[in-house]
């Protein structure tokens, strides 16, 4: 069997453990070289988490250019074969563990999420976003998700908006080095979803920012309101700050109260007089 392997070109079997302890082996090596180094790793069964990496991954099924090759990546990134990934705006460097004792170098460059795009997005955000931190942890209505992910129209980008290349001397469209790269962004997501909108060369904070102004062009209008009816002295307190003098209470009226009679005092029994005695006359 390893000679029909052999005559037809096929690479030598290699097994899962062969490949997990030569990508260490090779990433020790490199990290001698580049401490900064950051390798995909993949904790458990699942690729991927949060929001934001799942919606990357879902969004490569959706072409039929990439799904019916970026499945070829997946046991790649698992088995830490992507031994660097690093995103920076508009461009992706990485380093994956093939078949040669080298890594191969992977490169792609992502275009920019257009300004139309990126205007739409902004005006459906307004009021809808409360915090950065909502939506950094995918947590906003279910409308702006639908948007976010819409096919062609939304923040993540078509194929034909990614241009890649691989060294590897593997003649296909998409080489299971670059689908591992694509499937690592995904996890790299998970991480910082921040990364997102560096790829993107979209500022996170405008739409945040809009959110808030609307906010608060919406309590100044509340507050308009209220001032327009007629305020009561609390209010009048609220809004210039001062304190105001409350009327006197009524006084109430009361009963007359009925005072006591003072209880008579006992007198003290009346004493007989003493009887007066005569002295007789001596003799």
């Amino acid at each position: 069997m390893a000679y029909y392997r052999d005559y037809y070109g096929y690479p030598p079997y290699v097994s899962v453990a062969e490949k997990r302890a030569r990508a260490r082996h090779t990433l020790e090596q490199l990290k001698k070289k580049n401490p900064s180094i950051r390798p995909v790793v993949i904790e458990g069964n699942t690729l991927v988490r949060t929001w934001w990496g799942k919606a990357w991954n879902n969004n490569l099924t959706k072409y039929a250019d990439y799904a019916n090759r970026v499945g070829r990546g997946r046991s790649y990134v698992r088995h830490g074969a992507v031994l660097d990934l690093q995103i920076k705006p508009g461009q992706i460097t990485a380093l994956v563990q093939g078949s040669q004792g080298s890594p191969y170098q992977v490169t792609m460059e992502i275009k920019p999420i257009s300004p139309a795009v990126w205007k739409q997005i902004r005006a459906a955000c307004a009021g809808q976003l409360a915090s950065l931190q909502e939506l950094l942890e995918g947590r906003f209505p279910k409308g702006l998700a639908e948007l976010f992910t819409a096919k062609g129209s939304g923040l993540f980008p078509a194929p034909q908006e990614i241009v890649f290349h691989c060294s590897c001397p593997d003649w296909a469209y998409m080489c299971k080095h670059v689908a591992a790269v694509l499937y690592g962004i995904g996890t790299r997501l998970d991480e910082d979803p921040s990364l997102f909108f560096v790829l993107r060369k979209a500022q996170m904070n405008d739409l945040i920012t809009q959110a808030v102004r609307e906010k608060s062009e919406t309590m100044l209008k509340q507050a308009r309101k209220k001032t327009a009816r007629v305020i009561d002295d609390a209010d009048l307190g609220d809004v210039f700050g001062i304190e105001m003098e409350s009327a006197p209470a009524p006084k109430e009226k009361r009963a007359p109260t009925r005072t006591a009679k003072p209880k008579a005092v006992a007198k003290a029994p009346r004493q007989a007089p003493a009887k007066k005695t005569r002295k007789k006359p001596a003799k």
